[in-house]
């Protein structure tokens, strides 16, 4: 039974209980308005009654009513009365009758208060009696309560039958406002089914907030939308793993095959000294280290990566970039002489000086300036940008090379990801130098892009946050101090801000005297981004 009623739909059940409600209304209406009425009517007979036993009916010696008379008596009122007198002697007069045969059942106790009798040889009609006794005899009044009932039966059957009309319309009009009522209801039912199948954007239609289904369809609309980013959550956790499995998966085949070839150098020298088919130790030996450092080489930039990816501080002091593009641009100089290397000073820019770690902001440059060379052919030039843009200070690195492609562009900072497919170290390298200038300027707080159009070169952006420059020119001290370097010294002291575009041109034309006339410097350089990065 119970499930039989869970099968029945709301909008059924909410007319169904309302109509019981509204029949249960109507009938206890109904009985009391009844009540009242047949009360009423009750009250009425017996001021009838008693104001006949009273008056013209009560007893008066000799002088009984005879039978009714034929014309209109003024002593008595035009209805219909049984009477029934009785002498003081205890003789029984002619009972006068206006409803002819049928006679009130007068077998029971006397009363002088008005009561329901019924009739006698089993008429179903009532009667309502009372008697009055004097010393001149005893007078018993009835009158029939016929009318009575059927004023009571129309009155009972009108009831049921407006009763009937008005559940008949209520359940019409309660059936379409319940189902107007439950439309967003439906709604949620709809949009709960869609979501269900896939379709998580979806959202439950607003309401006033001030309504049931309001706040309802507000809960819903939170609660999806935290399922919405759980399930976003998951998926981008998913992709994430899928995306280190890859990685993971070519580093282990970089890795295997990078150091698979030195270490196979290195047994077969091993194994032809160990044969005697090799006298020349000292070249072996040459042979056997070139190995171990390439192998050296992969091993520091693997490390490099897993401190950064600790999120180990980096050193925080103040670094001049002008300083560090000119070194860059001179080392760049001295190592491939036939290239086209310059510094350019971006305009209108102030002191290019940030917090960071000096050796590892000169390995970013050296990495991408090796880059440029490396990848570029030798008739492409390469450009050394350096300044400031508001409170960023940036570097760039232009060349005029081949360029990278749209995909190349999107990827070429990701891990062991080499736009050259070779697996030679020395074409194609292990893929670690442009994510090592990522992860590195990434300690710093900032940020390295790459702009390429094909064909038209590549230029790779670094921006960091500049430290600006104190009320008390506190901020500039640091290009006055000593950086234990002496063959700075003579160039590094002497550079002077101007305040109309910021480096001055003192400071421009110095640092294109250094890109000129400097030897290379290479005591800064460090040893993990000594080796040339691929792109």
């Amino acid at each position: 039974m119970r499930r039989r009623l869970g099968a029945v739909p709301l909008r059924v059940t909410l007319v169904a209980v309302l109509l019981l409600l509204v029949a249960f209304g109507l009938a206890g209406s109904g009985v009391a308005v009844t009540s009242a009425l047949q009360n009423t009517l009750t009250q009425r007979v017996d001021e009838q009654l008693m104001d006949a036993a009273s008056g013209w009916a009560k007893p008066r010696g000799d002088r009984f009513l005879g039978p009714p008379p034929s014309e209109a008596n003024p002593l008595r009122p035009p209805a219909a009365f049984y009477v029934r007198a009785v002498g003081a002697d205890g003789s029984v007069r002619e009972p006068v009758s206006d409803l002819g045969d049928v006679q009130p059942d007068l077998s029971g106790a006397v009363s002088a208060t008005p009561r329901t009798v019924g009739s006698l040889d089993g008429v179903d009609q009532q009667w309502r009696t009372v008697t009055v006794t004097n010393s001149d005899g005893e007078t018993t009044v009835a009158i029939p309560l016929t009318g009575n009932q059927a004023i009571v039966s129309s009155l009972v059957r009108l009831q049921i039958f407006i009763g009937l009309g008005v559940m008949l319309v209520l359940g019409v009009l309660a059936y379409f406002v319940v189902r107007r009522s439950l439309r967003p209801l439906r709604e949620v039912e709809t949009t709960a089914a869609a979501i269900a199948a896939g379709d998580l954007h979806r959202r439950v239609p607003e309401w006033n907030q001030r309504t049931e289904v309001g706040r309802l369809s507000a809960a819903l609309n939170g609660m999806l939308a935290q399922i919405q980013q759980a399930f976003a959550a998951t998926e981008a956790s998913e992709n994430a793993a899928r995306e280190s499995e890859d990685r993971m998966r070519r580093f282990v085949a970089d890795a295997s095959h990078e150091l698979r070839t030195p270490l196979t150098t290195i047994r077969g020298f091993a194994e032809l000294y160990r044969q005697g088919a090799m006298t020349d130790t000292e070249m072996l030996m040459t042979r056997i280290g070139g190995e171990a450092a390439r192998m050296g080489l992969l091993v520091e930039d693997l490390l490099m990566l897993a401190r950064l990816d600790a999120q180990r501080p980096v050193e925080q002091k103040p670094v001049d970039l002008l300083r560090i593009a000119a070194d860059a641009v001179h080392d760049a100089s001295a190592t491939a002489p036939e290239r086209a290397v310059r510094l350019e000073v971006i305009d209108h820019s102030d002191v290019p000086e940030v917090l960071g770690d000096d050796a590892r902001l000169r390995q970013v440059l050296s990495n991408l300036v090796s880059n440029a060379l490396r990848h570029t052919p030798v008739t492409a030039s390469v450009t050394v940008a350096v300044g400031t843009v508001g409170e960023t200070a940036v570097l760039e690195v232009r060349d005029t090379g081949p360029g990278l492609s749209e995909d190349d562009a999107d990827r070429v900072f990701e891990r062991f990801y080499r736009t050259d497919r070779s697996r030679t170290r020395e074409s194609g390298g292990s893929g670690l130098g442009l994510s090592i200038v990522s992860a590195l300027v990434a300690a710093h707080g900032g940020h390295v892009s790459v702009h390429s159009v094909p064909g038209e070169g590549a230029t790779f952006r670094v921006e960091l946050p500049r430290l600006l420059p104190l009320a008390d020119s506190a901020g500039y001290q640091s290009l006055d101090q000593d950086d234990g370097d002496e063959e700075h010294d003579d160039t590094d002291h002497d550079v002077e801000d101007s305040p109309g575009d910021g480096l001055g041109e003192d400071r421009r034309r110095e640092a294109g005297a250094e890109t000129e006339s400097r030897e290379p410097h290479h005591a800064a350089q460090d040893s993990a981004g000594s080796e040339p990065p691929t792109r």
